[in-house]
């Protein structure tokens, strides 16, 4: 059994992994490579395709969650001869299909802006972009192809090889994947944690325990580092509103994603007006994506956490609450500058760049009524970093606007278990049983830290790998 380190080793992006048992190959993972989306990462082998094997000599995906790092090129595995099936949970189907059509659109967009240009420099550009863009077409073959599977049901998939999906926390549908292996007669287990969440974060379960395997594969995205900010979320927003809209009638603008943190920043404003009598300050949020994804979260109140579920029964809604708009158009989004009063808009994208966010904060970012409240991780260079480091003006849409808003951060909506979550996750496994442990899925410093960290709690048997990396397991 041979095992390929082949995305999201010793960097972030690009979950993908290789798992051989004789002629039998899964695919766990398929992530997009926001490196190589750069330019940053060098292809592993000279292959001729977009990946590097044969898509077509792969018999099975496994997909632990829909976010697109870990999902974003599965329209590519198919469009170089992928032909099997997709195995994932019901919400994970469903999310992951509202992301993918979003990057076709977009890439949609890309190519014809390219198509339009007269440049030699653009259009050698635009050929070589055309190997990496799927589109629509793409992404129904995908999405045909996806069988949902139950939480926590052990899942034949061919003979020797079980599956189970193990609720992960971090996002709707998201799981740690257990795979076991008849391997040359000999009983083998593996651990793919994808994403593991924090505890007790809105809407979702707690990462589920997961049993005593052979092999872990541990993501480590906070493995050097605690979250900062210890209130609660509802304690954390409550702080914040009270301080911009309520004592000062003011702006509060939330840059977030669409697919995880809106729901859980929408659920925890329904919570504060309801349980904590807060005066009724109009939100707007304003994102198509995020208003499908919210059908889907309600499609699926059976798998959020009791008490979610116990306020749903009480409330008759989760995202649903006095003042509250969705922005469906352009146009809409356009005239909430006009709103006079104190308001809370929350849109995307959470590093504020791209989407219509960048539309509302270059209408605020000069007022200093207004505040600019970033809730994730922002990527050096996005508008967002450039925000957290103090830069005095910004440049959105070829216009400089001097910044005299007040910029503030959170991770309390991050759902990124941090270090003691990871622990906790790993301690689940016996150091004297447990073969060897693959760090992934993390800034190579926060790796070392991390694999130092479990080698002072016993667990000495830790591998960094390399990306293109096999091993024999």
């Amino acid at each position: 059994m041979k095992l390929s380190f082949l995305g999201a080793a010793r960097q972030v992006t690009g979950s993908m992994f290789l798992l051989e048992v004789d002629d039998y190959r899964i695919l766990i993972d398929c992530g997009s490579d926001l490196e190589r989306s750069n330019g940053q990462t060098p292809p592993i082998t000279p292959h001729t395709g977009f990946f590097p094997f044969e898509a077509s000599s792969i018999n099975l995906v496994l997909l632990t969650h829909a976010h697109v790092d870990h999902s974003g090129n599965l329209p590519n595995l198919y469009r170089e001869g992928y032909e099997g099936q997709i195995l994932c949970t019901e919400p994970t189907y469903a999310l992951t299909e509202v992301l993918l059509r979003d990057a076709a659109t977009l890439n949609q967009k890309r190519i014809n802006e390219l198509n339009a240009s007269k440049k030699q420099r653009v259009r050698d550009r635009q050929a070589q972009m055309m190997k990496d863009l799927y589109l629509e077409k793409q992404v129904r073959e995908a999405m045909t192809n996806v069988v949902p599977i139950a939480f926590n049901r052990r899942f034949k998939v061919a003979d020797g090889i079980d599956v189970t999906f193990i609720p992960a926390g971090h996002l709707l549908g998201a799981a740690h994947i257990v795979i076991n292996v008849i391997d040359n007669g000999e009983r083998k287990s593996l651990c793919f944690s994808g994403d593991i969440g924090r505890r007790n974060y809105p809407l979702l379960v707690d990462p589920a325990p997961v049993p005593q395997v052979d092999y872990l594969i541990c993501e480590s995205t906070y493995g050097n580092r605690l979250h900062e900010h210890k209130m609660s979320p509802m304690d954390a927003l409550a702080d914040v509103i009270q301080r911009t809209c309520i004592d000062i009638p003011g702006r509060l603008i939330i840059p977030s994603f669409s697919v995880g943190r809106t729901q859980a920043l929408l659920y925890t404003l329904n919570r504060l007006y309801n349980e904590r009598n807060f005066p009724p300050i109009k939100v707007f949020s304003d994102s198509p994506m995020a208003y499908e994804s919210t059908k889907i979260y309600m499609q699926n109140i059976r798998l959020m956490n009791t008490e979610a579920k116990e306020f749903y029964e009480e409330n008759e809604a989760l995202f649903d609450f006095q003042n509250f708009e969705f922005l469906e158009s352009s146009k809409a989004s356009k005239a909430v500058s006009n709103y006079g009063e104190p308001c809370i808009i929350i849109s995307s994208s959470g590093m504020v760049q791209g989407g219509r966010v960048e539309y509302h904060v270059a209408a605020n970012i000069s007022n200093p009524y207004s505040t600019i409240l970033i809730i994730g991780y922002c990527a050096e260079g996005t508008l967002g970093w450039r925000l957290l480091n103090g830069q005095s003006t910004l440049t959105i849409k070829g216009k400089e606007h001097p910044v005299m808003a007040n910029i503030e951060r959170t991770d309390v909506f991050s759902g990124h278990g941090d270090r003691n979550d990871l622990m906790q996750f790993v301690q689940m496994q016996s150091p004297e049983t447990l073969r060897r442990l693959f760090l992934v899925h993390g800034e190579f410093e926060s790796m070392e830290a991390f694999k130092d960290t479990l080698a002072e709690a016993g667990y000495p048997q830790v591998e960094i790998p390399r990306r293109g990396q096999t091993y024999e397991l």
